[in-house]
């Protein structure tokens, strides 16, 4: 299992963290979510040999949300 840490652009709104831990908990792979509102970051524990960074990267951009970076 990784855990990855992903600084948003914004996260402006109650419903944009529903958006995104929604989309997160469909994704095959991904064990936890959680959305941190004050801070735009979103930290993710999930399977490497199942889904990959890039692909949870590509997922929260498609939502329309910049990934400034990752640690």
């Amino acid at each position: 299992m990784s855990q990855k840490t992903y600084q948003l652009e914004t996260v402006s709104c109650p419903s944009c963290i529903k958006k995104i831990e929604g989309m997160l908990k469909q994704t095959e792979g991904i064990t936890s979510s959680e959305v941190l509102y004050n801070s735009s970051r979103v930290k993710v524990e999930f399977d490497e040999a199942v889904v990959s960074s890039a692909l949870i990267k590509s997922k929260i951009h498609q939502l329309g949300y910049v990934v400034l970076n990752e640690k």
